[in-house]
């Protein structure tokens, strides 16, 4: 055993087997509580990062590999690869999860067994069963444990294109709505996939074994994709017809994600106290920081590859005006574009500041260390609500108007 290991038994962490469980020397003792906390057989502890707070059962069912994951109270990883995530309160993970980059799983959220994600992100309630593969995914929606949107077994966001780029990240609710935990759930039907990018809105359900290609603005839908047609299309490898499509629901994914920022940024650390202390903060804000990076590059890599899509449309006839148009823009702007999202600031989007003074300075009187960051979102009242919904809007609207003035007409 190293030194690590048997400081942490002194400190009262269980591990039935401490000689077949590995803890880095990066680790430091104090990030890992004593306070009921059980680490199994085969377990692996890796990076500087990694914070293991109360009541955390590690490698239940199976060994579980932890590194430079912040790992937040009464938190169940069952077995698996977790890197570079965080995982607050009451969440959940079976045995089997591979888990990289830019993950986050809030509150009470959870996963069955033999799940992959990257670059998702699950607010509060929302339920993966088993045998997903669910990467480059937000999903927001629910009320509680008994009221939440839900993915079903065997299910996939198919995240990477026939023109092999990865532009391709669905939005499942959206932030501004969904961080007030009061809309109605997202229900994917087991057995079915839906192609990314892809925005299907709150309230919806998709049938089990259905394949979703399309975006859901309304609400209250039952969608059924028949499996009934077949047939043989000509495909030209690299070329993009929907590409305003494309272009839109890449930054309006985008845009999401920055107004995530500002409330990790502002209204998360109003909670940091003993069910959240700050390494679950800093956790949030390390992970939205990689899920804007990822998303920013790749939508730089769509945009490249849309140049050679562009020669096929210039050499069709006047019919592919209209694409030639979107290409040539989205090509021509592409720097200014990337520039606008490489060079955001803490200060960069922060939406209208009248809005956001007013839901800030309602959040502050309210008992945030003390109380649960479920509870209170819940308990705070319509006007409060209103306001902080509509701020976040302001930041999401800031970023699509911005990018709309950038690439002129692409944008849907």
């Amino acid at each position: 055993m190293n030194r690590v290991i048997e400081t942490l038994i002194r400190k009262g962490v269980r591990m039935p087997n401490p000689r077949a469980v590995e803890v880095g020397p990066e680790v430091h003792p104090d990030q890992i509580s004593a306070r009921n906390v059980t680490i199994h057989t085969g377990c692996k502890l890796y990076g500087e990062q990694t914070w293991i707070l109360d009541d955390v059962t590690l490698g239940k069912e199976a060994p579980a590999t932890v590194i430079n994951c912040q790992v937040g109270p009464q938190v169940q990883l069952w077995g698996g690869f977790f890197e570079n995530a965080t995982f607050l309160e009451g969440a959940s993970f079976g045995s089997g999860a591979h888990v990289r980059g830019g993950t986050i799983l809030e509150e009470q959220a959870s996963c069955a067994h033999t799940v992959g994600l990257k670059q998702t992100i699950l607010f509060p309630f929302v339920t993966l069963g088993s045998l997903i593969n669910f990467c480059d995914c937000f999903m927001a929606g629910g009320t509680g444990p008994k009221n939440h949107s839900e993915v079903g077994s065997a299910y996939i966001h198919f995240n990477f294109s026939a023109n092999q780029d990865k532009a391709t990240a669905s939005l499942l609710g959206d932030v501004p709505q969904g961080v007030m935990l009061d809309q109605p759930p997202i229900f994917l039907g087991g057995q079915g996939g839906l192609v990314g990018p892809s925005r299907i809105n709150f309230g919806n359900v998709i049938a089990a074994g259905s394949i979703c290609r399309r975006d859901i603005p309304a609400s209250g839908k039952l969608i059924l994709e028949s499996r009934g047609s077949s047939g043989a299309l000509d495909f030209h490898t690299g070329v993009y017809t929907k590409l305003k499509r494309l272009a839109t629901n890449n930054v309006v994914y985008l845009a999401n994600m920055l107004a995530l920022r500002q409330w990790y940024l502002h209204i998360r650390p109003l909670f940091v106290g003993r069910k959240f202390p700050q390494p679950l903060c800093d956790g949030l804000q390390q992970q939205i920081e990689r899920v804007i990076a990822e998303r920013t590059a790749r939508l730089n890599q769509l945009i490249n590859k849309a140049k050679v899509s562009l020669e096929y449309f210039a050499a069709q006839s006047k019919r592919a005006t209209s694409q030639i148009k979107v290409h040539k823009t989205l090509i021509e702007n592409q720097k200014t574009l990337m520039d606008l999202f490489h060079q955001v600031s803490h200060q960069t989007f922060l939406g209208e500041e009248k809005l956001y003074d007013r839901f800030q300075a309602d959040m502050s009187r309210l008992p945030t260390q003390d109380s649960g960051y479920i509870e209170t979102i819940q308990a705070i009242s319509k006007e409060t609500r209103s306001a902080g919904t509509r701020w976040l809007h302001s930041v999401v609207d800031e970023v699509v108007e911005t990018a709309a003035g950038i690439i002129p007409g692409v944008l849907s």
